[in-house]
């Protein structure tokens, strides 16, 4: 595994220090360092327009909202012949997390969830494959009936995405299609908040039985907010289910508000420390916020300059690694805050996907967790039991590193890793 981050090689590998031992290469082949994730398999089409197109479809500006399959298909038409596509590609929120861990860690992630049984040449289900990388296992999906799914991004002339979604076979995924082995030894489970918005779809049911699964055998499950108003439709459901199951939880300050009723990011970063163990908060140009619990007796003070807005000196132990609070014996709340990696792309045309690629960060630092106790079991960092293999303070970094390449690609899913040499001052953010 690709480890996150820019760091030096003796940084990671010290293995001939005192009390240190090397991997037994046959064990680290069989040994499982994938990330599962359940999603609605969709196919993205981006598009142009203008606020009168919204108008004329019934588009709440902003939103997400749910299209039957004729609407979809008038609504795709029409912006096909005018010209307004921009592009099509493999979509959704999990399926884009799964694509680019697999991208940053050169690791197998697994998807599970429904797509068309019989697929042609050309179609949204070819689309989907094509489009998604080699090292993400499709051999777990549902075969359907019904067409793939499809989630069409209205761009406005401001910026402002809206989305309409067309079912077809997103929420076909049925139970036993959840395979238990698979998940148990998995380094976490990822699922949306959009497979919990019908408690009638089979997808629901399937959720929950996963997250029943992954809280048997302690892996973390790793939870994404949809939209703000699918959160505030079921903000009770959410904060008790969040709270039952999930270990971290991944938003934008939107849902944020929706899910705490806390406008200021760092308050409501620190009211769902009340649910989950650890929370990644993305606040568009204002970077991203993380929020975590370590032992006292393992809290690392930063060397960085403090400091203190809604909450006091909130990043004094931003170097501290996060741990679930059950794990420690005096919990004690950690915060970081990092702005946008060098400004930000000098051109945005689309900010699709910047949250999801600061998940996949996210996600290949707790993968990289479990790889390097499995590599050293013996080294003095494997003495605490914590979630992830870097400090939040590092994970910021490397997360808002992962969402500057996904914005100056204009595509929510990379095309490649991270480049493997910086320039001098990316170098110096680096190494701060």
């Amino acid at each position: 595994m690709k480890f996150p981050g820019k760091r030096k090689s003796e940084h990671y590998f010290p293995v001939t220090d005192k009390g240190r031992e090397s991997a037994d290469p046959q064990h680290l082949d069989t040994e499982p360092f994938y990330l599962v994730g359940i999603d609605q398999l969709l196919v993205d089409i981006e598009c142009s327009v203008e606020p009168d197109f919204l108008a004329r479809y019934g588009l709440k500006k902003g939103e997400s909202q749910i299209l039957d399959d004729r609407a979809a298909e008038e609504i795709y038409r029409d912006l096909k012949g005018r010209g307004k596509i921009l592009g099509e590609y493999a979509g959704g929120s999990v399926g884009n997390t799964l694509h680019n861990y697999s991208v940053l860690s050169e690791e197998r992630s697994v998807a599970l969830g429904a797509i068309s049984r019989n697929i042609s040449l050309g179609d949204y289900a070819f689309k989907y494959i094509r489009n998604t990388s080699s090292k993400v296992d499709l051999a777990y999906l549902q075969p359907s009936e019904n067409p793939m799914g499809r989630a069409i991004c209205f761009v406005t002339p401001d910026r402002d995405r809206t989305f309409g979604i067309s079912k077809g076979c997103m929420n076909d995924l049925r139970p036993e299609f959840i395979p238990a082995p698979v998940i148990e030894k998995a380094s976490a489970l990822l699922i949306s908040a959009y497979l919990l918005r019908e408690e009638k779809d089979p997808i629901f049911r399937s959720t929950v039985h996963a997250c029943e699964i992954a809280l048997k055998a302690r892996v973390p499950v790793v939870m994404t907010l949809g939209t703000a108003s699918l959160i505030a439709s079921k903000k009770d459901f959410f904060r008790d289910f969040i709270k039952k199951y999930v270990t971290c939880l991944a938003m934008n300050d939107q849902e944020a508000l929706a899910l705490t009723g806390i406008q200021d990011p760092l308050l409501a970063a620190d009211n769902t420390l009340d649910l989950a163990d650890l929370t990644l908060l993305t606040v568009g140009e204002h970077g991203l916020y993380l929020a975590g619990y370590v032992d006292e007796q393992h809290a690392r003070k930063t060397t960085h300059k403090l400091h203190t807005k809604s909450l006091v000196d909130y990043n004094l132990y931003e170097f501290s690694r996060p741990m679930r609070r059950e794990d420690c014996k005096h919990p004690v709340r950690i915060y970081s805050h990092i702005n946008p990696f060098l400004g930000g792309p000098s051109v945005i045309k689309n900010t699709n996907g910047a949250g999801d690629g600061a998940l996949a960060a996210l996600l290949h630092d707790v993968g990289a967790r479990k790889y390097h106790q499995t590599k050293v079991p013996k080294s003095p960092k494997n003495t605490v039991n914590s979630l992830t293999y870097s400090s939040l303070s590092q994970i910021s970094k490397y997360a808002n590193r992962v969402s500057y390449e996904v914005l100056a690609q204009n595509s929510p899913r990379l095309t490649r890793g991270l480049p493997e040499r910086e320039d001098s001052l990316q170098e110096a953010y680096w190494e701060a």
